[in-house]
């Protein structure tokens, strides 16, 4: 019996916290959970955006970009991220008028400053930080974390973990949905019409919002962090020449299981633009803008039967220029944000990793094989007592 049989057929609170590749900062969902039947539903109550603040974002992403870093300087981040994710969790309480003590737990995905699927016969490494102990001891509450190693100790590529939350949150009895999530990374999962968890599929697309990002930065020399309502993007032109010589980049032809993180699409990837390209830069901003979404529609051809609809959450999902690029090549199947089906684009992964700490205390299976390439199904995450009485602060 899973640590948390307690929750068993009652209504239970947990937050979940997500901070993805794109460093801005932590989203911290409030969330209220039950039964029904298989599924575990879920109702967001609140939630909050807490921006990495003074120069943490550009110290996470030197260690991102394998920069030489002294151990000293993870260790301190570590334990800072958790100070960070404490401060989170407290806020949302604050503005929700809720104590401590109404939480049943907290689930951190942490920051992934490292993530490599397994090629061939080398191992899979991934590393996410943001000390679960210090969270812990701020709130006063148990925390689940380090959701990934358990499926890539089992051969998985650790990604992505969203597909089972998915099934949770949105599978229909009538129609295929695609539940299309463009962060830092885009990956999709496929919910097929009256399907089971079993028949999930799911994998990484390719670039999300990582290279529109890093080439706002560069063009903007750091004014900017993003394209802000996709202005840049619909300002400017896409060069179908530059866009074909993207779309060769390997891993968009890999079949799946297959995930993937900044080391292939963030800064490197677009170091790699040439030199003598003589655009201008909204045409790159488009250009990339048409890159993700091209990368993704090639992925549905490829490997996804039947589509009815797209659901799009993630911070892309605010992005009008994006959108419209994913509508017109994803026709027929309509494109909409996944707001109109009860979860806020940008809470849906708070959300989804909320609901995995509960099946991790319950002692259900988080993964989905069939998506991460696992050898069999895991209960994902390792477990933080809350402290004893008196020790929170």
């Amino acid at each position: 019996m899973g640590v948390c049989a307690g929750l068993a057929g009652r209504t239970g609170l947990a937050i979940g916290l997500m901070s993805g590749t794109s460093l801005d900062g932590v989203d911290a969902a409030l969330t209220e959970m039950w039964r029904e039947g298989p599924r575990v539903r879920s109702s967001l109550h609140a939630l909050r955006h807490l921006p990495y603040g003074g120069d943490l974002a550009a110290r996470l992403q030197a260690l991102q970009a394998g920069r030489p870093v002294a151990l000293a300087e993870v260790a301190a981040l570590h334990q800072e991220l958790g100070e960070v994710y404490a401060e989170a969790v407290r806020g949302l309480l604050a503005a929700a008028g809720l104590p401590a003590l109404a939480v049943a737990f907290v689930a951190a995905h942490g920051q992934t400053i490292l993530h490599q699927p397994p090629r061939g016969r080398a191992p899979g490494r991934t590393w996410q930080i943001g000390d679960p102990s210090v969270i812990a001891a701020r709130t006063g509450l148990t925390v689940v974390s380090d959701f990934r190693s358990a499926d890539m100790a089992l051969g998985g590529q650790g990604a992505p973990l969203v597909p089972r939350p998915d099934w949770h949150l949105f599978a229909d009895t009538r129609e295929s949905r695609c539940i299309q999530n463009i962060g830092g990374i885009a990956n999709v999962t496929w919910l097929p019409a009256g399907g089971g968890p079993e028949d999930v599929r799911a994998f990484d697309s390719g670039p999300g919002n990582l290279l529109i990002d890093a080439a706002v930065r560069r063009l903007s020399g750091g004014a900017a962090t993003m394209d802000r309502d996709g202005e840049r993007a619909q300002r400017g032109r896409v060069d179908e020449v530059l866009l074909q010589r993207l779309l060769t980049h390997p891993f968009l032809a890999l079949p799946p299981p297959k995930s993937t993180g900044w080391e292939e699409f963030g800064d490197p990837f677009l170091d790699r633009i040439p030199a003598d390209w003589g655009g201008a830069g909204d045409d790159l901003v488009a250009t990339l803008t048409a890159f993700t979404a091209e990368s993704v529609a090639r992925a549905y051809r490829a490997h996804l039967p039947r589509v009815d609809r797209v659901l799009v959450g993630g911070g892309g999902a605010r992005n009008p220029a994006l959108l419209r690029e994913l509508a017109r090549r994803l026709h027929p199947a309509p494109v909409e944000r996944c707001d109109a089906h009860g979860v806020p684009a940008e809470a849906r992964e708070a959300m989804a990793f909320a609901i995995l700490g509960y099946l991790t205390l319950r002692g259900e299976p988080g993964n989905v094989p069939a998506a991460t390439g696992a050898r069999a199904p895991a209960v994902l995450g390792r477990i933080t007592p809350a402290p004893m009485a008196g020790g929170g602060r």
